[in-house]
């Protein structure tokens, strides 16, 4: 089993799912010791650095990778185990960037309004209590919130020889912007061309459900990854397995359509977990399903459709590799 450290110099970054070259190739088992930059390509260090000065848009979410997988083959399943994700800095920044995030007018939901204050939070790291702590910046109202990471993005290249956004989330997952990608669970993602060719990044120290004005705590972050290949069997859009729950997550627009993606994605897993016509498994889906949301303020809206593992049958997705990937944590953390 390899055990990889690596940390990217500032010209390694990408900012894009496909069209880079791979940073190194990796064999499927090994472990990945990465380090990420924040979305913000550490542009925001002071409450007195504004995101129309400072963020180059051109640059944010800024990616580790991609790797090349060995043996991954188009219609293949690469399965990527969050190990660890730790905090890589003493603070986090967040902003409300002007005309983005969810209450506010924005260039595809245009108003004739001005844009809320360019204004920007920092987030102080403590360690020994696992907090950030939120200071108001237009009142004296203070706040420790523990700390739960999770990463903004993680995908591979998309299909077709398209090169996409790292802004953007889609059926090559990228900017899902869900907090399910957090430590102890496995994500599937379909390969799409040779490699796979994953890359991670967008560090959050914490999120709400939606991320409502557009940016999390952003923060630079140690990541221990597991990388696992799974010949064929690819899902259609990104699949998440933890102790507790089965899910799939659906990027669009409107978000009503996020919804049926990953209705329709569930569905389509639970014919093939239980041996279930389309109609039960529709039926079975519509009385336990939880719907969390992912975003409102990507490129596309993602929503996280879930099912609570202790209501059904034991089952094993892919040969049981999400409990095989959880005893390899314990032994590499």
């Amino acid at each position: 089993m390899d055990d990889i450290a690596f940390t990217p110099t500032f010209e390694q970054y990408t900012y894009t799912f496909g069209g880079a070259a791979p940073i190194m190739k990796v064999r499927p088992g090994s472990v990945l010791r990465l380090w990420s930059e924040d979305a913000f390509n550490h542009a925001l260090r002071s409450v007195d650095d504004l995101s129309s000065e400072k963020v180059d848009l051109a640059a944010v979410n800024p990616q580790t990778g991609p790797f090349e997988v060995e043996g991954a083959e188009p219609g293949d399943t690469l399965a990527l185990h969050i190990v660890e994700l730790t905090p890589a800095r003493d603070f986090g920044a967040s902003a409300h960037i002007p005309f983005f995030g969810g209450l506010t007018s924005t260039d595809r939901t245009a108003m004739l309004q001005q844009a809320l204050p360019d204004t920007t939070w920092i987030y102080h790291v403590d360690r020994s209590r696992n907090t950030v702590t939120f200071d108001g910046r237009f009142g004296d109202f203070s706040v420790d919130l523990p700390i739960e990471p999770m990463l903004g993005t993680i995908g591979v290249a998309p299909a077709g020889g398209e090169v996409r956004s790292s802004l953007v989330p889609e059926r090559f997952g990228g900017n899902m912007d869900t907090p399910e990608a957090k430590p102890g669970a496995t994500i599937y993602l379909g390969v799409n061309v040779p490699g796979a060719m994953f890359s991670l990044g967008d560090g959050h120290y914490r999120q709400g459900e939606g991320e409502a004005c557009g940016t999390a705590v952003e923060g630079a972050m140690d990541s221990v990854v597991l990388v696992e290949l799974i010949k064929g069997g690819a899902p259609t859009w990104p699949r998440i397995e933890t102790d507790t729950h089965l899910m799939a997550i659906g990027s669009s627009r409107p978000m009503e359509d996020s919804w049926r993606i990953g209705q329709v994605e569930m569905v389509r897993w639970f014919e093939d977990l239980y041996d279930l016509h389309t109609m039960d498994a529709y039926q079975l889906l519509s009385q336990i399903t939880e719907v969390p949301i992912a975003n409102v303020v990507d490129a596309n809206y993602s929503v996280a459709v879930k099912a609570r593992r202790s209501l059904l049958p034991a089952v094993s997705p892919y040969d049981g590799i999400h409990a095989a990937l959880r005893a390899r944590a314990a032994e590499v953390r």
